[in-house]
C-alpha cells in the first residue's frame, strides 16, 4: 500500500484555522442532511434496523482510505463519505432506541447510548495516542488497525440487534411532506429551536484540540483533550438520562447549558495556561452529559411513534446547519481574533439558548 509519511501529514494539515472550521462543518452539516432522508425512510418502511447497519457498514468500509490517503482531498473525500454514514445510520437508531425503551426509562435509555458511544470516542484517541508513540509516528499502521472496531460495529448491528415490532397502521405514509411535518407538534419544534440555538455555540470538538496545543500542549498528546472530554462525558450521560426520568427534563438542560457557560470562559482565559484549558474541557465533556442525551429523549417524548425516525433527522439537519454555522463563525472569530473570542461568543450563544428555555412553557 501507499505509505503516509508523518511530514505529509504535517503539509496536509498546515491549514488556516478557518479551513479547518468549514471542512469540520460541512462534513457535520452532510450527515445531518442525510438523516432526514435515512429517518422519513425508516418510518415509511417500519423498518429502522436495516438503515442503521448499512449506515455503519459504509463507515467502516470508508476507514481503508484515510490509511491510503496521499493528499488533503483524499482525506476530505473519506471524511465525507464517512459522515454520510453517521447520517444514514443516526435517525433510524436513534428512533430505534425510542422504539425500545420503556416511556419511564427513555432519558436513562437515551444517557446509555451516549455513555456507551462516548467510551469508544475516549478509548480511540487513547489508543490512537499509544500506538502512534509504539510505531514511531506511523499514522497507516493507525488508521489500518481503525478498520477492526468499525467492522466490529457493523457486525454486531447485523446480527445482535431487532426492530422493534410495528403494526401496519404505524408506518407512515408521506413522512416528509406538510402535514407529517404539523404532525409533529408545536413543543417538538420548541425543541428543535432550542436546541439549534445550543448548537450554535457547541462548534467543533477541533478546536478544543486547537485550543490547548496553542496553549502549549505538544501535538503528540493532542488526543488527551479528546479522551478527557469523552471520559467525563461519558461517565455523566447515563446519571443525568436516568435522572432526567425523575424530574423535568429542562431543569437539567439548563444546568447544562450553564455548564457550557462556565467552560468557554475557563477556554477563552488568557491566564491558567494547561490547567485552565484542562477545566474548559472538563466541563464542556460535563455539559455534553447533561444535554445530549436529554435532548434525545426531549424529541422522543414529543414526536408520534410514527414519525420518529423524521423526527430526528429534521432534529439533527437543523443542529447539523447550526454547527456549520457554529464551526465557520469559529474558525473566522479565531482567525480574528484568537481563541478568546471564539469561546466567548459561544457563552454569547449559550446565554441565548439559555433565556430561550427558562422563558419557554413545559
Amino acid at each position: 500500500g501507499i505509505r503516509v509519511r508523518p511530514r505529509d501529514w504535517s503539509q496536509t494539515c498546515a491549514l488556516p484555522i478557518s479551513t479547518v472550521g468549514f471542512i469540520e462543518g460541512v462534513a457535520e452539516a452532510t450527515a445531518s442532511i442525510v438523516k432526514i432522508f435515512s429517518g422519513a425512510l425508516s418510518d415509511r418502511l417500519g423498518k429502522r434496523k436495516a438503515l442503521a447497519a448499512f449506515g455503519y457498514g459504509l463507515a467502516a468500509f470508508t476507514k481503508p482510505v484515510f490509511a491510503l490517503a496521499t493528499s488533503l482531498g483524499w482525506i476530505v473525500a473519506a471524511r465525507f463519505v464517512d459522515r454520510v454514514g453517521k447520517g444514514i445510520r443516526g435517525a433510524p437508531r436513534d428512533a430505534l432506541v425510542a422504539d425500545l425503551s420503556p416511556a419511564e426509562v427513555r432519558g436513562a435509555s437515551f444517557g446509555l447510548r451516549q455513555s456507551l458511544d462516548t467510551i469508544g470516542a475516549f478509548a480511540g484517541p487513547l489508543i490512537a495516542m499509544a500506538l502512534i508513540w509504539w510505531s514511531v509516528n506511523n499514522f497507516t499502521l493507525v488508521f489500518w488497525l481503525a478498520v477492526i472496531p468499525g467492522l466490529m460495529s457493523f457486525l454486531l448491528i447485523v446480527f445482535a440487534v431487532r426492530d422493534a415490532p410495528r403494526a401496519p397502521g404505524e408506518r407512515a405514509r408521506a413522512p416528509l411532506s406538510i402535514a407529517a411535518m404539523g404532525q409533529l407538534g408545536a413543543p417538538y419544534w420548541r425543541v428543535v429551536a432550542i436546541a439549534s440555538v445550543f448548537t450554535l455555540a457547541r462548534f467543533s470538538e477541533a478546536f478544543l484540540i486547537l485550543r490547548a496545543h496553542q496553549a502549549g500542549l505538544p501535538l503528540m498528546f493532542a488526543p488527551a483533550v479528546l479522551v478527557l472530554m469523552n471520559l467525563i462525558y461519558a461517565a455523566s450521560a447515563y446519571p443525568a438520562g436516568a435522572l432526567s426520568d425523575r424530574m423535568d427534563r429542562r431543569r437539567l438542560l439548563v444546568f447544562g447549558l450553564s455548564l457550557l457557560i462556565l467552560a468557554d470562559l475557563a477556554l477563552a482565559a488568557p491566564v491558567g495556561g494547561l490547567w485552565m484549558i484542562g477545566v474548559g474541557v472538563a466541563l464542556w465533556g460535563l455539559h455534553m452529559g447533561f444535554s445530549q442525551g436529554l435532548l434525545a429523549a426531549m424529541v422522543a417524548d414529543a414526536a408520534p411513534a410514527q414519525l420518529r425516525g423524521t423526527a430526528f433527522g429534521w432534529f439533527n439537519f437543523f443542529a447539523g446547519v447550526a454547527m456549520l454555522l457554529a464551526s465557520v463563525i469559529a474558525g473566522v472569530l479565531w482567525d480574528a481574533f484568537g481563541p478568546t473570542g471564539t469561546f466567548l461568543a459561544g457563552a454569547a450563544f449559550t446565554t441565548v439558548a439559555l433565556a430561550a428555555i427558562v422563558s419557554s412553557r413545559r
